[in-house]
Formats: structure tokens, C-alpha cells, sequence
């Protein structure tokens, strides 16, 4: 009778790891660019299944895992037919009808905030950590960010004059299209310790040549995008008059680098404020140039 339950024991102490193993979700879609950063950040890549179009980085992820689309315009079917048991998605993807129905489905589903502030990032990383089974590593990832992020704070302090930054996304017409308070453009300014011009108003709006000659900026801050031409924002009068203007200052950095909020953004905020403040020695941990 010793014996035998000297072997139950055993059995029992061997199962219980191949169980945990087995709850965890073995198929994961991942849809939105910030939730597969964080999953290959985590070392998490074998277990996705697919990936959406805004997963691009690691540049292997887009490369090597199916594609279900861009992140708005999914399909529920084309999503499914993969058979995941758990889908990670940004709350920004849609449509409702294709959201809805992948909730309905039965299939495991985490609906992941984006955000635009370090508590939000925080809630991020430690969601999709938790979703995946491996709390730890998320908790730990996050309070390296948090850190990383609070030490640049410190570092930028003594800045006695904070530099005035516009954020154009696109022109239309000839008129750029600002960020405004509420957009991941102004928290990435704010965090590098500059102000945004714009940032009395909120989201996105398109600028008359009278606002645009009222702003000031020092310094045009714009994204690259693969396979789009870069956008010469002095070319608009207003803008080539300003103190940006005067002086060429144009910052260019790759747009989920620079607004993806994820485990890249304490690099991306520090390359930022760097090319703000030239003058200051801000090398530190998480310093990413792309």
C-alpha cells in the first residue's frame, strides 16, 4: 500500500505541471502592434497563431506568422478559422459586427485598452502577461518600464525651457493634420518633456494657415511609415516661418516605434527627448534609435 501511493504521489507531482501546461492558450491571436511587441518581448512568438497587419515588429512576426488583416476591418471567419484559443485584441479593432461575433464565439477573447498614459502602458503589459499565464515576467516587464520612464523624468528636470513640439500626421490640401490632447502623439511630447502646441485641443484636427502661424512650434515631429514618401512640412509657408521652420528642425521616427506604447516606448520617448535636448546626456536603458 506504501508503494502504491508512493506512485500516486509521483504521477500526481508529474501530472500537475503538464496540466498547467495544457490550460495555458497553445493558439494565441494576436491582433494590434503593441500586443505582439509584448508577446515576443515576453518570449511567447512560438504560441501565435497569426497576427494582424499593424504587427510590425519584430519585423519576423508579419514576415513569418498568417496574417488575419488590418486590426478594423477583421474577419470574425477569417479570424476563427485558425482555430486560436485565446485572441488578444487592441479595443480599437473592429468592425463591431466582426468583434461581436468573435465574442460569441466561444473561443477565448481579451479586449486590450490601448491608452496614452504610463498606468495605462502598465495595465497593458500586465493584461497580456496574465492572459498568456505568465504574470511574473509581465509584472517585471512593467515595472522595468515604469522605471526606465521615471528616470528619464528625472533627467529632464532641470530643462529650464521646455521645447514647444507640433505633431503633424499627414497633410490634407496642403494643411497638416495636428494631434491634439488625447492622442499617443501627445503623450510621447509630453513624456519627452517638451509641450505640444496643439495640445488645447483635443484629437486630431486639420490646421488653418492662421492657427498654424499662431503655434510657434521649435520643432515638427513626424512619422515614417514603410513605403510612404516623407512629407516636407516647410513646404507650407506658415510652417517654413516658424521657429521650426528657421531653423529646418524636422523629427522623423517610425510610427509604432514612436506610438505603439509598448515595451519599446521608454527607447522611443528617450530617442525622442535626446533630439529635443541635444545638450543633455540621456543615455540610459531602453534606448532605441529606429
Amino acid at each position: 500500500m506504501r508503494l502504491i501511493a508512493t506512485v500516486i504521489a509521483a504521477s500526481l507531482a508529474f501530472a500537475a505541471p503538464i496540466a498547467a501546461w495544457a490550460a495555458e492558450p497553445q493558439r494565441i491571436v494576436s491582433i494590434g502592434g503593441s500586443i505582439t511587441e509584448i508577446l515576443y518581448a515576453l518570449g511567447e512568438d512560438e504560441r501565435i497563431a497569426a497576427v494582424d497587419t499593424t504587427s510590425l515588429y519584430p519585423p519576423e512576426a508579419l514576415a513569418e506568422k498568417p496574417n488575419v488583416g488590418y486590426m478594423r476591418q477583421l474577419s470574425a471567419e477569417g479570424v476563427l478559422s485558425l482555430s486560436p484559443d485565446l485572441i488578444l485584441m487592441d479595443e480599437g479593432a473592429g468592425p463591431k459586427p466582426a468583434v461581436n461575433l468573435l465574442d460569441a464565439a466561444g473561443v477565448a477573447v481579451t479586449h486590450v485598452p490601448t491608452g496614452y498614459t504610463v498606468d495605462d502602458l502598465d495595465r497593458k503589459v500586465r493584461l497580456v502577461a496574465d492572459a498568456v499565464g505568465k504574470g511574473p515576467e509581465g509584472a517585471a516587464m512593467a515595472e522595468t518600464i515604469r522605471a526606465d520612464l521615471a528616470r528619464l523624468e528625472a533627467q529632464l528636470a532641470p530643462v529650464p525651457v521646455r521645447k514647444k513640439v507640433l505633431f503633424i500626421l499627414s497633410l490634407v490640401d496642403g494643411r497638416p493634420n495636428a494631434a491634439g490632447t488625447g492622442t499617443g502623439a501627445d503623450a510621447v511630447i509630453r513624456l519627452a518633456g517638451a509641450e505640444n502646441v496643439f495640445g488645447a485641443i483635443e484629437g486630431y484636427k486639420t490646421l488653418s494657415t492662421e492657427a498654424l502661424a499662431a503655434l510657434q512650434p521649435d520643432a515638427i515631429l513626424m512619422v515614417t511609415r514603410a513605403g510612404s514618401p516623407d512629407i516636407d512640412p516647410f513646404s507650407i509657408p506658415a510652417l517654413a516661418a516658424t521657429p521650426a521652420g528657421r531653423s529646418g528642425t524636422v523629427i522623423r521616427m517610425d510610427a509604432l516605434h514612436l506610438l505603439g506604447f509598448g515595451p519599446r516606448t521608454p527607447g522611443a520617448v528617450r530617442d525622442l527627448a535626446a533630439r529635443l535636448y541635444s545638450e543633455l546626456d540621456l543615455a540610459g536603458p531602453g534606448t532605441d534609435g529606429r
